[in-house]
């Protein structure tokens, strides 16, 4: 089957290198390289590196909504594109360019979170499972037939980072299932009733308000572990926070508890233990590394 893969980041590279692997991918969109780190050097997509080491053809559009780069992409005469996480609005055109339509890899078990940031949002919610769902990509948001879905457990451990790589690999062998058997599957509607959205990450959400309940902090932290992480400040610096557990201790919101043996700070309900932690500038470390050289004021308010 002639392919055209459109994906950017770490989640989409295993299912394109499964494409490759199965199928003829004869071009490969991705999102524009970017200058990042110092000296601003360009840097490229994950997908955009695995497609070039591979010697497929690579298309950087800003857009494709202007007519031009509509007709590019359906002169490729491909049998079917293939969307994970690519990061540009498809147009009816783009859509509808090939004979077999447009499949997306979506993290999560449609209808719950559609949108942007599902991995995180399920995590934050409590949810005690996620997975991917095949879909057939229509005008609206993650809203088109469900081809396929596989489920991944969430547990008390379940990081972001964690359940962003299983539902990648996940993601990977869905896609591969449903081309192999894409004339016998009749997609299934979404239940409208039942939808929910995964709102887009934003920065303001990573600065711990610990006069949340610390359970609701707890899961907040593994979901934005590793990115875009919770931090408190502290005597004007920064320090993430990657992996904490509830205890049943009780203060002032945003009170510091211990800060010598432990780094306990109480929260809206109950209290936060940190285990993990992460200094401006510095590796991540566990609280007993840190607390050997530095410790928090007991009282002090976060």
């Amino acid at each position: 089957m002639k392919i055209v893969f459109m994906g950017t980041p770490d989640f989409a590279v295993p299912v394109l290198q499964r494409l490759i692997d199965e199928h003829e991918v004869i071009c490969v969109y991705t999102r524009a390289p970017k200058e990042a780190g110092r000296g601003n050097k360009i840097s490229k997509t994950p997908v955009h590196l695995l497609a070039e080491s591979k010697g497929i053809e690579v298309r950087t559009p800003k857009t494709l909504r202007n007519e031009e780069e509509q007709k590019r992409f359906c002169a490729l005469n491909a049998d079917i594109a293939i969307v994970a996480a690519y990061g540009l609005i498809l147009p009816k055109a783009v859509i509808e360019a090939f004979p077999r339509g447009c499949l997306n890899v979506h993290a999560s078990l449609l209808p719950r979170w559609r949108g942007a940031a599902p991995i995180q949002r399920s995590i934050e919610a409590g949810d005690k499972e996620s997975g991917v769902t095949i879909m057939q990509v229509v005008e609206a948001l993650d809203a088109g037939a469900m081809y396929k879905k596989g489920v991944v457990p969430i547990t008390s451990d379940t990081t972001g980072g964690i359940l962003h790589d299983k539902l990648s690999a996940v993601g990977a062998d869905l896609m591969s299932e449903v081309l192999q058997h894409l004339d016998e599957i009749k997609p299934l509607a979404q239940d409208e009733s039942l939808v929910t959205y995964a709102a887009k990450l934003n920065k303001a959400e990573s600065l711990l308000d610990f006069t949340k309940p610390a359970e609701m902090l707890e899961r907040k932290i593994r979901a934005f572990n590793p990115f875009p992480a919770m931090f408190f400040e502290y005597n004007g610096e920064r320090f993430k926070v990657l992996t904490a557990e509830v205890v049943d201790m009780n203060g002032n919101a945003g009170q510091i508890l211990d800060g010598e043996h432990n780094l306990i700070v109480a929260c809206g309900a109950k209290a936060l233990k940190i285990t993990e932690i992460q200094r401006q500038g510095k590796k991540a470390m566990p609280i007993a590394d840190l607390l050997r050289g530095f410790s928090f004021a007991i009282g002090t308010i976060l």
